[in-house]
């Protein structure tokens, strides 16, 4: 057996996306003792992905240098003490911290799942790193329950996208959303049944979504921008709110003038937080919750995963450069031959 296999590498470590390449002498990974070998079928892009190709993201150092966090595949070999639950020639589907890039990935067996054959290769690679991070996010940093209210922002990105079926189905007394286009608004209100949507380029968020609660605020912020949603976000949350931040597309140095009265007089609560960094059992506790609640409405097409494009592997450079684009609602998909 080979020793080596195709994986998307960096020239020079870190670059644009030009930079990318299939490097096909690379190590194929070696499963410790609870990990599987898995070939893979398809990976997920994600927002980090892109960061990380930059060299702006800190890795885990568990973490392998290729690229990729979520996957979908074969097993084909197992460490010395894997789960039971798993046996070889399984179709699964998972989370890493690195290395989904790539023809094979060594994976802890507590973060991967059974993948229904009502899911293709794609959509189930599309599920991983999206839905868990909702599920963190809503739940339990968000603590989110029936009859209140959120405001997801981004809201045709794969996260949001996720957060809003699920703040649906759970009975959320309303859902917000901002986006960059009419087109993602409609998509949000239409397709995934937001309550109403603003457009960050035409119009002011936060006072739109004050006017559409009658000044009361929403319940649950969730945010992936940072500093430049930073004083909106303390406006537009509701007394005892809760505002998740996910990541810094609006970057990470507040202005002058930043009020942050509202956390004392509205009792608020803001708490940042990033799934790749966390521990494999906190993971596994995700991923179980993500079998239990979210995975039958999945199967049975409740819940949907939205997949924008399909690229094979060896077009990443483009994949990632639609990704740049902004103008995807849903997930960017690469496949393996």
């Amino acid at each position: 057996m080979s020793e080596t296999m195709k994986a998307v590498d960096i020239k020079n470590g870190t670059g644009p996306a030009d930079s990318l390449y299939i490097n096909s002498s690379t190590p194929k990974p070696q499963p410790r003792a609870s990990d599987a070998l898995v070939r893979i079928k398809a990976f997920g892009l994600n927002r980090m992905d892109l960061l990380q190709r930059e060299g702006k993201y800190p890795v885990p150092p568990q973490a392998p240098k290729t690229l990729g966090v979520e996957f979908s595949g074969i097993i084909e070999g197992f460490g010395s003490d894997a789960d039971s639950g798993f046996k070889i020639a399984d179709e699964v589907f998972g989370l890493a911290y690195g290395g989904a890039y790539a023809e094979y990935i060594a994976v802890s067996t507590h973060m991967l799942i059974h993948k229904p054959k009502e899911l293709s290769w794609e959509k189930a690679a599309g599920i991983p790193e999206t839905w868990i991070t909702a599920t963190q996010a809503l739940y339990l940093i968000g603590q989110f329950s029936a009859g209140k209210s959120v405001l997801w922002h981004a809201g045709a990105s794969s996260v949001s996208i996720a957060g809003i079926q699920l703040s649906k189905h759970d009975s959320a007394s309303a859902i917000y959303v901002t986006a960059g286009s009419q087109e993602k608004i409609e998509f949000c209100e239409k397709e995934l049944g937001a309550t109403k949507g603003f457009n960050y380029h035409t119009e002011n968020w936060a006072d739109e979504v004050k006017k559409a609660t009658g000044g009361k605020g929403v319940d649950i912020v969730i945010d992936f921008i940072g500093a430049d949603y930073f004083q909106g976000n303390l406006d537009v949350a509701a007394r005892d709110g809760r505002i998740v931040n996910l990541g810094m597309m609006g970057g990470t140095k507040l202005p002058a003038g930043v009020d942050i009265a509202a956390f004392i007089m509205k009792r608020l609560r803001f708490e940042g937080s990033s799934l790749r960094s966390r521990d494999e059992e906190y993971q596994g506790r995700l991923r179980d919750t993500l079998v239990e609640h979210a995975l039958p409405k999945l199967k049975d097409g409740s819940f949907k995963v939205f997949v924008e494009k399909v690229f094979p592997m060896e077009e990443v450079t483009e994949a990632h450069k639609l990704m740049e684009s902004n103008k995807t609602k849903g997930k960017i998909i690469c496949t393996v031959s």
